[in-house]
C-alpha cells in the first residue's frame, strides 16, 4: 500500500524538474484520488510561471474533486505574478491537504491556517527530501541575508601559499575536485580584487575532466581596483560582478539583488576576514594538506586577538578525508542559523526570502 511519505517521494521527485537556480525554490504537488491513484503530478518550472499546485491542479482538471494535495512545500497564501495556491487549491474541490515544509517567509506564510479555517484537513508531515529542496531559502530567511561559507585550503601549519608566493598546488588533485563540487551547488563566488590581479582565477565549476558545467554560479569580484581587460573574470562564460565596495554587508544585499542564497568565499585573507570581522561567515569549508612550508602568508588575517580567551572558537561538523587531504567543515559556536545537517547535501550551504516569490 502506498504511503505518504512514498507521496512525498514523489512530489520532490516531481519538484526535481524545476531549475536548481531560480529566484523561487523547487516545489512538487502530487494529486491523489481517494483510492490512492495519482490523479495529476505539477512542479514549479521558474519563476513567473504557475506554481506546483496550480500546474497539478490544471493537469487534473475537475478530478482534482475530492482528491488530496500532497505538496513538499506549505501553499502560499499571497498574491504575486500568480494567484494564491490556497485558493486554488480549495476552489478545486481538493478534499485534503498533505505539505511536508513549513513556508519559512512570512510574506507567503499562513497557507495552512487559512485552508483549516475553510474547513479543509491539513496536515504537516516532515519529509527530509522536501526539506533539502528548500534548505538554502530556510536559512537565508532566517539569516536575511545570503548564508556565507568561508573556504580555506592550505597547508597542515596554516599557510596559503610558500615565502616566495607561489600556491599551485598545496592540496591535492582530489581536494580540488571537491571543491569544484562546491563551486556547482552554491550560488555565488566571490574573490577580492587582490585574489584576482594576482591567480586571474576563473572560478567556474568544472566536471572531472575540466570541463566547465553547463549551470555555472555568479562569479563577483570585490573591491574598487579595475580588472584587466584580459583578466578571465572579464570573459566567458559572463563577466563576473563587480562590487566596488569593501563593506560586505553591501556585498551581501547586493547579492542577494541577483537572488543568490548561498555565497562561497574563495578569496584570500583579506577578504575572508573582513566578512569574518562584520559577523557575516556562517560556516568554515578548510581543506588540510600534508604538507610543511614554514613560511608564507597564512589563511586567516589578524583578528585582534591578543589573548587565548578571547579565541574564535568553531565547533567541527563534519570531517573527512579527501585524497591525501582533510576537510574540515566548521562553524561558528554562535551561529547566527542552527545548521543542522542537509540530508541532501554534503555541503550543508545557503540562503533570498522569499521560497514563494514569483
Amino acid at each position: 500500500m502506498t504511503s505518504t511519505d512514498d507521496y512525498l517521494d514523489r512530489a520532490v521527485a516531481r519538484a526535481l524538474r524545476g531549475p536548481a537556480r531560480d529566484r523561487n525554490p523547487r516545489v512538487g504537488c502530487v494529486l491523489v484520488a481517494p483510492d490512492g491513484q495519482v490523479v495529476a503530478e505539477g512542479h514549479h518550472a521558474g519563476a513567473g510561471t504557475a506554481h506546483a499546485e496550480a500546474a497539478a491542479l490544471a493537469a487534473a482538471g475537475g478530478r482534482a474533486r475530492g482528491a488530496t494535495a500532497y505538496v513538499t512545500l506549505e501553499p502560499c497564501h499571497h498574491v504575486g505574478r500568480t494567484g494564491p495556491c490556497t485558493r486554488a487549491l480549495l476552489e478545486a474541490g481538493v478534499a485534503r491537504v498533505v505539505y511536508a515544509v513549513p513556508e519559512p517567509t512570512q510574506r507567503a506564510t499562513g497557507g495552512a491556517d487559512w485552508l483549516r479555517g475553510q474547513g479543509l484537513p491539513v496536515e504537516h508531515v516532515p519529509h527530509a527530501g522536501a526539506y533539502a529542496l528548500v534548505a538554502d531559502w530556510a536559512r537565508a530567511a532566517a539569516l536575511g541575508r545570503p548564508h556565507v561559507t568561508w573556504k580555506i585550503a592550505g597547508s597542515l601549519d596554516g599557510r596559503v601559499a610558500a615565502a616566495d608566493g607561489t600556491s599551485r598546488w598545496i592540496t591535492s588533485p582530489e581536494a580540488r575536485a571537491d571543491a569544484h563540487t562546491l563551486r556547482a551547488q552554491v550560488d555565488a563566488v566571490v574573490v577580492g580584487t587582490g585574489t584576482a590581479l594576482a591567480d586571474d582565477p576563473a572560478l567556474t565549476a568544472r566536471d572531472t575532466e575540466g570541463q566547465e558545467l553547463a549551470d555555472q554560479p555568479l562569479r563577483v569580484v570585490v573591491g574598487r581596483r579595475d580588472l584587466p581587460p584580459g583578466s578571465r573574470l572579464t570573459q566567458a562564460p559572463s563577466p563576473a560582478l563587480h562590487l566596488r565596495t569593501h563593506d560586505p554587508h553591501e556585498v551581501l544585499r547586493a547579492l542577494a539583488q541577483h537572488d543568490a542564497r548561498t555565497v562561497l568565499l574563495e578569496g584570500g585573507p583579506t577578504l575572508g576576514g573582513a566578512f569574518w570581522a562584520a559577523g557575516c561567515v556562517d560556516e568554515l569549508l578548510v581543506y588540510v594538506a600534508p604538507v610543511l612550508l614554514g613560511a608564507g602568508p597564512t589563511g586567516v588575517p589578524d583578528l585582534g586577538i591578543t589573548t587565548i580567551g578571547d579565541a574564535a572558537r568553531l565547533r567541527l561538523v563534519d570531517l573527512a578525508r579527501v585524497g591525501p587531504d582533510v576537510r574540515l567543515r566548521l562553524v561558528p559556536t554562535a551561529p547566527a542559523v542552527d545548521p543542522a545537517p542537509d540530508p541532501a547535501r554534503e555541503h550543508t550551504l545557503v540562503p533570498t526570502p522569499s521560497p514563494q516569490e514569483d
